[in-house]
């Protein structure tokens, strides 16, 4: 039976579709709703990165030598439980709520609360290693519950990859106000409690009791303080994220799994991404030698105890309000440039040891690390896509392990972390580091200055020079996305 063209049936059959069309879209609050799940890992991340090592040297008084191995080992550990934590929820069941909502839900009140116990101060010396250890390690445990099922959840909160894309493009926005939120909080609080002299003249007329000294049970009180706001917006987030999304039930579509030894195999005979993750490894471990040691360099070998948490914050907001301008650098000059052009820090961070203490440089020196700290965040992110589409063109009988290049990247990047953490910690020990101390020896400033500057140009440099031999220029990249569109 044929209708003609302009009958009423005909007019409500070519709209049936729409409903169904209408439903697999996002609204802006869904959006959001999934963008501020991703808030707490930064929040989080930043306040850890920044303060932890300052606070297990001098709020929590422990030798640098315990603090290193507390450093190293939490971020090994958070390193090993990415791809474990991976695995695990690729093989979890369906519920009520979705397939990763239950991790999620589960893990958030444990990681608050391990998360605020590693900023309280035992009150027993022995066994105050083992205290930060322990709970350290099991936080990051919990947020990698939180963390890892959260990243996969973008597979499942559509099935349209142009809402997808645009859900990931307000995560990121919230995840970079996310690690500003975190240095603020944490920074701005405990930035006004000190147990040393804010002034030089204080400083060397050894008057303790001077009414501008805090005591160090104040600072230890503002530390805890700091963490339960950091608690509350955690919980929150997290509370957001699941009345603002519906997971989506994948199609059963039935796919090999591979073991650890073969995933492990197949990421690591890749070569371009062998080559653009050890280039990213040696770019990532200066900057984390930058953060990890920044505070104490401000606090130590450049004398501005009382604004070192106002140049952490100018950091993380230069960070912010240039990643736009990255993505539109990356796009219009391709993405091999804009990492070179990324690394402007280098003359800076040069300058800062080569000239005499001056707040100005240092703010200076900071919107410029801000600027180079927003492409380290945002470019590797950016070009492991290209490697998993270039591998796609080169291996087009696999199907479905792209998540395994981003788990062995963020893994290699953890694991490093740790490393850096560790060996900056040990090297104060040997520096003579004193913990408690309002002043250190000399020899404590020269390391930090090393720590600061030489070791990460060093770094960086090594790893420009890696990303040099990587193939995947504009030219590959485009025709690699054609093919792909040829074989969908």
């Amino acid at each position: 039976i044929s209708f003609p063209r302009g009958s009423r049936l005909f007019n409500t059959a070519s709209i049936m579709p729409k409903p169904k069309d209408q439903r697999t879209r996002l609204t802006v609050w869904n959006k959001l709703c999934y963008a501020i799940g991703g808030a707490p890992y930064q929040i989080t991340g930043s306040a850890l990165g920044f303060f932890l090592q300052i606070y297990l040297l001098d709020v929590a008084q422990l030798d640098p030598f315990h603090a290193s191995i507390i450093l190293f080992v939490g971020r090994a550990w958070d390193a090993v439980t990415d791809p474990t934590v991976g695995f695990l929820v690729s093989r979890s069941r369906w519920t009520g709520i979705g397939r990763m909502m239950p991790w999620i839900l589960c893990s958030t009140p444990f990681a608050v609360l391990t998360y605020f116990l590693i900023w309280y101060v035992p009150p027993f010396e022995q066994g105050k290693v083992l205290w930060y250890l322990v709970f350290y390690c099991l936080f990051q445990s919990m947020q990698t519950c939180f963390h890892v099922p959260y990243s996969a959840l973008t597979m499942f909160i559509s099935n349209d990859q142009k809402e997808r894309d645009s859900a990931t493009a307000y995560r990121m926005m919230v995840e970079v106000l996310g690690t500003v939120l975190g240095t603020a909080i944490q920074g701005q609080i405990v930035g006004g409690a000190s147990n040393c002299p804010t002034e030089p003249d204080d400083l060397n007329s050894g008057n303790s009791t001077n009414a501008s000294i805090v005591s160090l049970e104040e600072t230890k009180q503002a530390y805890l303080i700091s963490s339960g706001v950091i608690c509350i917006i955690y919980v929150l987030c997290a509370v957001v994220l699941f009345l603002g999304v519906k997971e989506k039930k994948e199609n059963g579509r039935k796919k090999t799994l591979l073991t650890f030894r073969q995933g492990l195999w197949l990421v690591m005979s890749y070569g371009p991404y062998i080559k653009l993750v050890i280039g990213f490894l040696f770019t990532s471990l200066a900057f984390m030698l930058l953060e990890g040691n920044f505070a104490l360099f401000i606090t130590y070998a450049l004398g501005h105890r009382k604004d070192f948490q106002n140049i952490l914050l100018v950091i993380m907001l230069s960070g912010t309000l240039t990643i736009p301008w990255w993505q539109w650098f990356l796009t219009r000059f391709g993405k091999k440039k804009a990492v070179y052009f990324g690394i402007t820090v280098i003359p800076f961070m040069i300058l800062i040891i080569c000239i005499k203490s001056n707040l100005v440089i240092s703010y200076l020196v900071s919107v410029a690390a801000g600027v180079s700290v927003a492409a380290a965040f945002l470019l590797p992110w950016s070009m492991l896509p290209d490697v998993v589409d270039d591998f796609k063109v080169k291996n087009p009988d696999i199907h479905g392990y792209e998540a395994l290049f981003y788990s062995f990247y963020v893994f290699f990047i953890k694991f490093a972390s740790g490393v850096s953490l560790g060996v900056s910690t040990l090297s104060l020990k040997f520096a003579g580091y004193v913990t408690g101390s309002c002043s250190q020896p000399e020899a404590v400033s020269l390391t930090l200055k090393v720590l600061v500057s030489p070791v990460p140009v060093a770094l960086i440099a090594v790893g420009l020079l890696i990303l040099r031999t990587y193939p995947i220029d504009e030219e590959r990249r485009q025709c690699n996305r054609k093919i792909l569109q040829e074989m969908l």
